[in-house]
């Protein structure tokens, strides 16, 4: 995997883990490495569907573990019409 890569996971990372201090350094890592801003925020993006997803399905098993009716077997994540996987 190339640099500009692995500074781009790691941004989207910081974003999934909610890491401020994280995304400011890769930020600032992909700015120094020539990055398109334009990748930034695709990776940026990908990591809230990410963190949206795991944090819908969380929700959804609290609600079930609660017994709120109709949350049972809530698995979709990231937007994801299947159900199996994050992003496109």
């Amino acid at each position: 995997m190339d640099e500009q890569t692995k500074i781009l996971v790691c941004v989207s990372a910081a974003v999934a883990s909610n890491c401020v201090p994280c995304f400011r350094h890769y930020a600032k890592k992909a700015e120094a490495a020539g990055i398109d801003p334009r990748d930034v925020q695709e990776a940026v993006t990908m990591g809230a569907q990410v963190k949206s997803g795991a944090h819908a399905i969380l929700m959804a098993t609290v609600d079930a573990a609660s017994g709120h009716p109709g949350t049972e077997g809530d698995t979709s994540c990231c937007g994801s019409t299947s159900g199996t996987s994050c992003g496109p």
